[in-house]
């Protein structure tokens, strides 16, 4: 029998499953009670001791996911498990990696403390690493990022026809040029400026011609959607065609699916990271990649 065994957080559990069937391992769901004041109770439900335990949570939306998350990586602990890893494929509090203004919490490095304290390591997928160089500049766990890159030009090599690939901004040129260059295609970004947080303005560097190509927007996250809006009707304005959207990590509400639609958005395609009705890219066989050194150890 493996000495690994999957843990699913709530809402967790499909991605559980499948991870169970790519390592080969038993996989459960924890039991987690909400009192009537809110508190939480958490229970494992098979015996752990001496096993690699591994916790398994979707982090969007984290306030309320995060203390369950703890309690069963103590309580984990305390029940004798060899260690306590987390693949969390959508890694939360990793844009505010600054003091933007006077007072603020840099909760990157206050979530990275929070999480290195109860866990041995981490895994996940395409942080957004911005000012921090890597997650060792914040976490003193072990860690292992796994880069969607992979999937996602499969993907586009399959559904999108001659693609050109465009970032709406200076931060997602990492994702574009490695997707670009997996998939075969060209590629460019766009220079933005951001004026608030629904605010922003982009533009085509000068001479740019796609070339008959279908344009694809890349970027990590899409979250209110204003930014890759704006960047489709940048592009509608110099006549390019109507762009796909891809992203790795799908935060977007009914209301920023319906901005992009309305911007003349092709399409919305999202890597499973986050539960979404977008998710079109599979990325739990990459995950199981990372783990099998650490479930095997």
């Amino acid at each position: 029998m493996s000495i690994g065994i999957i843990m699913a957080l709530p809402g967790a559990e499909r991605l559980a499953e499948t991870l169970a069937q790519h390592l080969q391992c038993p996989a459960c769901a924890l039991d987690v009670h909400r009192f009537p004041d809110g508190e939480s109770l958490v229970r494992l439900r098979t015996e752990v001791r001496g096993r690699h335990v591994l916790l398994v949570a979707h982090l969007d939306r984290p306030d309320d996911k995060t203390l369950p998350l703890l309690f069963a990586a103590d309580a984990a602990r305390e029940l004798g498990a060899a260690q306590v890893g987390l693949v969390a494929p959508y890694l939360p509090y990793m844009r505010q990696d600054e003091r933007f203004r006077p007072g603020e919490a840099i909760t990157s490095r206050s979530y990275a403390r929070l999480l290195s304290s109860s866990l041995d390591f981490l895994v996940t997928v395409d942080p957004h690493l911005h000012r921090w160089p890597s997650l060792d500049a914040i976490y003193t766990i072990r860690s292992r990022v796994v880069a969607a890159a992979p999937a996602i030009a499969e993907w586009l090599v399959r559904e999108v026809p001659r693609p050109i690939l465009v970032g709406p901004d200076s931060e997602s040129e990492q994702w574009v040029a490695d997707v670009a260059r997996r998939a075969g295609a060209p590629w460019t970004v766009m220079a933005k400026e951001r004026r608030g947080d629904r605010d922003v303005h982009v533009r085509l560097p000068p001479g740019v011609d796609p070339g008959g190509r279908t344009p694809v927007l890349v970027d990590d996250i899409i979250s209110s959607g204003h930014t890759l809006a704006e960047a489709a009707h940048c592009l509608r304005g110099a006549g390019w065609g109507r762009p796909v959207c891809v992203a790795v990590h799908a935060l977007l509400d009914a209301a920023g699916q319906d901005l992009l639609q309305r911007a003349g958005v092709a399409r919305i395609a999202t890597c499973d990271t986050v539960p979404h009705l977008t998710n079109a890219i599979g990325v739990a066989g990459l995950l199981a990649d990372a783990l099998r050194p650490w479930l095997a150890s």
